[in-house]
């Protein structure tokens, strides 16, 4: 789905303005304002505001994961609901470990600006629909509460991969064992994470959760809640400085939560909700809601996150900051599109992949977009094993090369040395960097060691990989290539093979 950049962010309705240049010269004479509740209405008229009155109801979703991705994606969807006229749509924010980031966008009534730049130029909006907050590891009861509220009729997650752990399942269940005993309907709990089945695997976390005396309750949430699967797309890089200056210059106010964002966005959701009315009303928002989440899936989780952990590791290693700083490059940009087109596209059920891969190439060039390559790389343990290996396991089933994910495995082994070909060390975030560095400390001088150590490694590659012998000999080729040439020397040698 191409959704527009006039059709995310809408039109800006009409209400009474300050003029702009009395707004900037007011703002001047206090200098301690900043983005707030009480300063929405002396921002500059090219700025969407809520339309709508934040104060007069309680959330009806409850967030968990209050990240830069979700305050630019589901939160601006929820605001359009709601300046729709459909008050149910306002959000208990849950930062799952960030106190600092809850404190800052409690100081300003929850409220940032997010700006929407693209080719098709650049807007400023300021979502309104983050209504209250709360951290998860200090407020947990808070958070209980919020999930058991009459109010409340959905839950929502940005949680990452590596956050699906039992504590999640129990604070979960905690929350809908309440709204059972109380007599509440259920909700639906949406996981919006990359992770295929991501509903699926939810369902499961949280039954698992329950003893054997939460027999009712399972009942109840068998027969009363849903978890559908979803898939969710948009590229949102964490804020930098730039951005805060820019939201300072476009806004007239500091607002350090500022967020940048691509004008596209997709959610596609299963038409599976505990209340089957919210399907049209999501529809009417640009959410796709159908019952075929699976090629959508499938195809982010390959094409997109795929092609982008490649790439940010070629970039960690090469001392390059930017995804579009790499895709810039000419070898690498034909890197993607073949590894797309030649080893991704023949296992996917998305029939118009040819368009989506256009269109990311174009989007991962955004310049607007400072997509850090390390934020990217976070976490590539967790992330590998869904975007890569099906790929490769279709080419070896059907005896075609797998060249492509082979150089990217190596260049994945090479960036577990923690330094890059310009001598500059970096930080591996990962959950595993430990035992990583370990197996990768030795490969400059027993590669070949390193490389079948690592490709070992079933929680990276599955039970099939890590035993054949085609996969490990041409991974262990390229990694001696990235080695004794370099990264650029190894993807220009397979592009223009």
């Amino acid at each position: 789905m191409n959704v527009t950049p006039d059709l995310i962010r809408g039109p800006c309705l009409p209400q009474p303005r300050i003029p702009d240049q009395v707004q900037h010269d007011n703002l001047k004479t206090t200098p301690l304002m900043k983005l707030s509740a009480s300063t929405l209405t002396a921002l500059p008229a090219s700025v969407q505001t809520p339309a709508y009155k934040r104060k007069a109801h309680a959330p009806g979703v409850v967030h968990l994961g209050l990240g830069a991705f979700h305050r630019a994606h589901q939160a601006m969807v929820f605001d359009r609901l709601l300046t729709a006229g459909d008050t149910r749509w306002g959000i208990h924010g849950v930062g799952m470990t960030r106190p600092d980031l809850v404190e800052k966008l409690g100081a300003q009534d929850g409220l940032y600006a997010v700006r929407v730049a693209d080719g098709q130029g650049v807007t400023w909006q300021v979502p309104g629909a983050l209504w209250r907050m709360s951290v998860a590891t200090t407020e947990r009861d808070a958070v209980v509460q919020a999930i058991a509220a009459p109010t409340t009729r959905w839950v929502t997650l940005t949680v990452t991969e590596k956050g699906y752990t039992p504590a999640l399942g129990q604070l979960l269940l905690d929350g809908l064992r309440l709204r059972q005993q109380a007599g509440l309907p259920g909700i639906t709990i949406a996981s919006c994470d990359n992770l295929q089945g991501n509903g699926h695997k939810l369902q499961v976390l949280v039954k698992t959760a329950a003893t054997t005396h939460d027999g009712e309750l399972l009942r109840w949430l068998e027969a009363q809640c849903a978890f559908p699967c979803s898939m969710v797309d948009r590229i949102v890089p964490a804020a930098t400085a730039e951005v805060l200056a820019a939201a300072q210059e476009a806004l007239g106010v500091p607002d350090q939560c500022a967020l940048s964002t691509e004008g596209f966005w997709e959610w596609v959701i299963e038409d599976r909700f505990a209340d089957p009315a919210d399907a049209a009303l999501l529809q009417s928002a640009g959410v796709r809601v159908t019952s075929d989440v699976h090629s959508y899936e499938e195809a982010k989780l390959r094409m997109l996150n795929g092609s982008h952990t490649a790439m940010a590791l070629m970039g960690a290693v090469t001392g390059r900051p930017y995804i579009a700083s790499c895709i810039g490059v000419p070898h690498i940009r034909t890197f993607v599109h073949q590894l797309m087109s030649r080893e991704v596209a023949p296992h996917l059920s998305r029939t118009d992949w040819a368009e989506y891969r256009d269109a990311l190439i174009a989007r991962f060039g955004n310049p607007y977009l400072k997509h850090s390559v390390h934020q990217i790389a976070t976490d590539s343990s967790q992330k590998i094993p869904q975007r890569w290996p099906p790929s490769v396991l279709g080419q070896i089933a059907q005896g075609a090369s797998f060249e492509h994910h082979a150089l990217a495995a190596a260049v994945f082994v090479r960036y577990t040395l923690g330094v890059d070909e310009k001598g500059q060390a970096y930080a591996l975030n990962d959950p595993q960097a430990h035992s990583l560095m370990a197996l990768g400390a030795a490969q400059r001088t027993e590669s070949e060691a390193c490389v079948r150590a690592l490709l070992t490694r079933e929680n990276l590659w599955g039970t099939s990989l890590p035993h054949n012998t085609a996969w490990i000999t041409r991974v262990t080729h390229w990694h001696q290539q990235v080695l004794q040439y370099s990264v650029d020397a190894a993807v220009q040698q397979l592009s223009e093979a």
